[in-house]
């Protein structure tokens, strides 16, 4: 009989397992950077890597496989899809870096009224453009952008949210384009409309949860003693302390997790005589703005608020596959 192997259970990728303090994660936009030159739209050279969106919800897709090589080739198939709903985005501020730590920021002149409210606007005695002309690029490391989204068109809430996003191109390239985009609103439909793309957001909340759903430790004999859903030992008496190996009882969810190279199938305007514009959702409601339509399924509840970036690390097998929106079910 061969020996019983029991390996610990919970990963330890992420530690330790507490709920998130931001609903939108920071991302660490270097290696992002790296692949830009693949990923953004031959049509524009210059563009934003990241945008903002809300899930509505998951649905059936009939889709048509144009994947080359594939056993599907042209044929008609049926996918599992994930819908995000997309505001358009504005820039609130420019971010300089310099030993990458923000060195000079300057805040947009134009924002939203719902935003002064909620973030208190430091006194400028110069505005955007005039503070941009001034600017030496060469002087900075790399050139940023924060956006925020324009939540009240989606009627989900008032208070925008905001985060930071990488722009594709040299320093140079860059600044021009925030100078001529600075008052400009984005739609996802000009940034992601084909490829594949990682999703960051945070998991769903399910509360005080006990070692076996939270860390998938066995069930304990029905002979033991002191409960049968509880770890065995958790640990020595000397040195006195438990372990933080051990699993335990506590908080799960809402954690900080990434979905890795979602194939786009579909990335539209909304139009009022389209179907999808009249489809109600449940606990979403009806799409009012751009959506953006991705293979798989994503994290999080209805109306989580996600963040969509260029792929981290593009597989060959994802960036291949090629899907062609028939028919939502």
């Amino acid at each position: 009989m061969g020996r019983k192997n029991g390996p610990r259970h919970g990963s330890m990728q992420i530690w330790p397992r507490k709920r998130s303090n931001n609903f939108l994660p920071r991302v660490n936009w270097i290696p992002i950077l790296a692949n830009s030159v693949k990923f953004t739209n031959s049509s524009q050279k210059i563009n934003i890597l990241g945008f903002i969106g809300y899930k509505v919800g998951m649905a059936s897709a009939y889709l048509k496989d144009n994947t080359p090589d594939s056993l599907m080739k042209g044929k008609r198939i049926i996918f599992p899809v994930t819908i995000l709903e997309c505001p358009t985005v504005k820039i609130y501020s420019v971010r300089f870096y310099k030993n990458t730590k923000v060195s000079t920021e300057i805040l947009n002149d134009n924002l939203n009224k719902e935003l002064i409210k909620v973030v208190k606007m430091p006194a400028k005695k110069t505005g955007a453009k005039e503070a941009l002309e001034k600017i030496k690029v060469d002087d900075y490391d790399d050139v940023r952008i924060i956006i925020y989204s324009e939540t009240k068109k989606a009627g989900l809430k008032h208070v925008p949210d905001l985060a930071e996003v990488a722009l594709s191109g040299t320093k140079q390239e860059k600044l021009e384009f925030i100078k001529n985009n600075l008052s400009k609103e984005f739609s996802i439909t000009e940034s992601f409309q084909k490829g594949i793309i990682d999703i960051h957001g945070l998991t769903k909340g399910k509360g005080f949860q006990g070692p076996v759903k939270r860390f998938g430790i066995d069930l304990r004999s029905h002979k033991a003693e002191k409960g049968q859903r509880r770890p065995g030992s958790i640990g020595p008496w000397h040195p006195t302390g438990v372990p933080f190996r051990v699993a335990r009882a506590g908080g799960m969810g809402k954690f900080r997790r990434i979905t890795y190279n979602h194939p786009v199938v579909s990335s539209k305007k909304i139009a009022e005589n389209e179907t999808l514009a009249k489809r109600v959702f449940d606990n979403y409601g009806l799409i009012k703005n751009d959506y953006i339509i991705v293979a798989g399924s994503v994290q999080g509840p209805q109306k989580r608020q996600m963040l969509i970036t260029a792929p981290l690390r593009p597989t060959k097998k994802q960036s291949k596959k090629q899907y062609e929106l028939i028919e939502l079910r």
